[in-house]
């Protein structure tokens, strides 16, 4: 079980560490070609979505798709979180996807406890 666990975070951490270096490796297109515009055509597939958290005491977020893994903050009820992408993981009442946010910390919430606002995200 602590091999599986230690390679289910070396993947998220892998994961997370190649977004953030393709979206870092991209900002300096998108502030010289869209102005930062995240919804037209030249930046689709840097889009950003929204989500509403839904758990009645607010959500744990973590730093890899797993309820094990360490909390790197919490969101309220009600919070409105951006959403960078979307990954399996572990299950969490019957619903195994995770959510990447994207403010600041890169930070993983299941999608059990948060609702989208608008389009499903795109997978990572």
């Amino acid at each position: 079980m602590a091999i599986r666990t230690a390679a289910t975070r070396l993947g998220a951490a892998v994961a997370v560490a190649a977004l953030a270096a393709v979206t870092a490796a991209a900002s300096p297109a998108l502030a010289d070609g869209d102005g930062g515009h995240h919804g037209d055509h030249h930046a689709g597939h840097h889009r950003t979505y929204k989500g509403r958290v839904v758990a009645n005491g607010g959500l744990n977020l973590r730093d890899a798709p797993t309820r094990g893994s360490r909390i790197v903050r919490w969101e309220p009820y009600g919070a409105i979180v951006p959403i960078f992408c979307k990954t399996g993981g572990q299950n969490v009442r019957g619903n195994y996807l995770w959510y990447l946010l994207t403010d600041g910390t890169w930070a993983w919430g299941s999608a059990k406890y948060i609702d989208n606002i608008g389009a499903a995200p795109r997978w990572c």
